[in-house]
């Protein structure tokens, strides 16, 4: 398979807060995935720990057999816990506390300097860094600058698309923003609102190397149970067509 699926498992943890319960476990949800063909387990440490917890993340360290993929804000604090656990990637994303989920790429371009700061401390600790960004050439150009070794794209407008028109013009900056950075020498993921419907004109970009999926595969884990829901997808992004 050309691509890697990164499951994402924070909305098992979501299910877990919602009573402050010990279940459903996310460090479980990971490894059924992993068995289902995930090759990588990504996870949110919000600040407001809404979901994942520090706790999660110190067994997931200890369990992951494939690659641990930890999304978190560009702050001294994150950092400090990144060096402590040492995932294999960090991916810098934005946040706020109302959103519900995120909800647009790191602005790079206008944030150059602090971002090139937090990505040399983290590489300074030997951690691989993505920056979660909008499919953006200038925001493309502005990650290569601050010197960053891989980018996701934001891929919520092409999921959110109203018609298939405006579908065609998301997915075609995606294309073209997988494209440059490519050619920049960085390597490409993509991620937010993929799902079982939506996933396949994603998966055939050559360019990118991993997808980034959560709330879909959780929804029909419900439902099918964590295997199959990954499998299923693991399926779909081996043969798109």
């Amino acid at each position: 398979m050309g691509q890697r699926l990164g499951v994402n498992v924070d909305h098992v943890a979501t299910l877990r807060q919602a009573r402050r319960t010990t279940y459903p476990d996310p460090v479980t949800a990971a490894a059924m995935a992993e068995l289902a063909g995930a090759g990588q387990i990504t996870i949110h440490l919000r600040e407001d720990r809404r979901h994942i917890q520090e706790r999660d993340l110190r067994i997931l360290r200890e369990t992951v057999q494939t690659l641990l993929n930890l999304e978190m804000a560009a702050t001294q604090e994150m950092v400090k816990i990144a060096y402590e656990h040492k995932p294999d990637v960090v991916t810098l994303v934005p946040e706020r506390r109302e959103e519900l989920t995120t909800e647009g790429g790191l602005d790079v371009a206008g944030q150059r300097d602090p971002i090139a700061k937090i990505i040399k401390n983290l590489k300074d600790g030997e951690i691989t860094v993505s920056l979660f960004i909008d499919p953006d050439l200038d925001q493309v150009r502005a990650s290569h600058k601050v010197n960053a070794d891989r980018i996701e794209l934001h891929t919520g407008r092409y999921c959110e698309a109203r018609n298939e028109r405006e579908r065609a013009r998301e997915l075609s900056r995606i294309v073209d923003a997988a494209k440059a950075a490519a050619r920049l020498g960085m390597s490409v993921a993509a991620g937010h609102g993929l799902n079982y419907d939506n996933v396949l004109p994603i998966a055939r970009i050559q360019e990118i190397d991993e997808l980034n999926i959560g709330h879909s595969l959780v929804a029909r884990a419900v439902l099918v149970g964590f295997e199959r829901a990954v499998r299923e997808m693991v399926e779909l992004m081996r043969n798109p067509g």
